[in-house]
């Protein structure tokens, strides 16, 4: 609060060598490592901005993100196990699936009345092959113009990005996934806005006919589970396209999604 990040960053430091699952350590880290606003607020204020028909989330929790839709825009909400603890407009659907069983029983077009999906976020398990499924599973229902988001894609360090959970505040390995679509999918666009705590990743030039992910799947799967964190910690920003929390260079990204 008072400015001095260098000193605030050595105490945060200091206290988690004595409790490394110490919370306020691993948030307020966090918070000097990606200033500005959280991920909640760019999220809020995509929608505001895009305005989007239909908006699919992929781990709804509490509902605190899917009630960030405006009311003119048809909303589904995805979660094995949601805690909804705050009334949801009447645009909004809950389904109490996994992505897995969601996408396999549902056509996503049909339960949108024949719509693309214009914007969505996926949030579920902090496995990157999760991650990766659900990412494939919703591009084919979207146009170059969609936009899907993928959330904990910037992790604050190692231990707290470890695909078996040691901490609290933890992100998982959904950072292999940046990984895996600049390799396998270069046609892509891909921006790690740097929001904390764990950043959130804009996909542009989305292609529903693209079949590469789908075809080597296994095949992917097999090749980032393999990659260290260590192949991250060099050159984090670079490695992870991170991008300012800037809000008009945010909104630039909006205006020209699809080109």
């Amino acid at each position: 609060m008072l400015g001095d990040f260098a000193q605030a960053r050595i105490f945060c430091e200091t206290a988690l060598k004595l409790r490394p699952d110490y919370v306020l350590g691993h948030s307020l880290l966090a918070q000097l490592a990606l200033p500005g606003a959280r991920y909640t607020d760019v999220l809020a204020g995509i929608h505001r901005r895009l305005a989007p028909r239909t908006y699919l989330e992929i781990g709804v929790a509490t509902g605190a993100t899917i009630a960030l839709a405006g009311k003119d825009t048809a909303a589904i909400g995805v979660d094995p196990d949601p805690k909804i603890d705050k009334p949801l407009g009447s645009n909004v659907r809950i389904y109490p699936l996994t992505s897995d069983e969601f996408f396999g029983q549902h056509d996503v077009a049909r339960e949108f009345g024949g719509q693309p999906v214009d914007f969505a976020f996926i949030d579920g398990m902090h496995h990157f092959e999760f991650a990766l499924r659900d990412f494939i599973a919703i591009e084919r229902y979207c146009t170059s113009r969609s936009i899907i988001l993928l959330h904990d894609t910037y992790p604050l360090n190692r231990r707290t990005a470890e695909r078996n959970r040691v901490t609290t505040f933890w992100s998982g390995d959904i950072w292999r996934l940046v990984l895996a679509l600049k390799k396998y999918r270069s046609d892509l666009s891909l921006h790690t806005i740097g929001a904390a705590p764990t950043g959130l990743t804009m996909v542009r030039r989305l292609d529903p006919g693209s079949r590469v992910l789908t075809d080597r799947m296994d095949e992917i799967i097999s090749e980032f589970l393999a990659i260290d964190y260590s192949a991250i910690d060099a050159d984090k920003p670079g490695t992870l396209n991170l991008f300012p929390n800037d809000w008009p260079q945010i909104e630039s990204l909006l205006a020209n999604a699809g080109k």
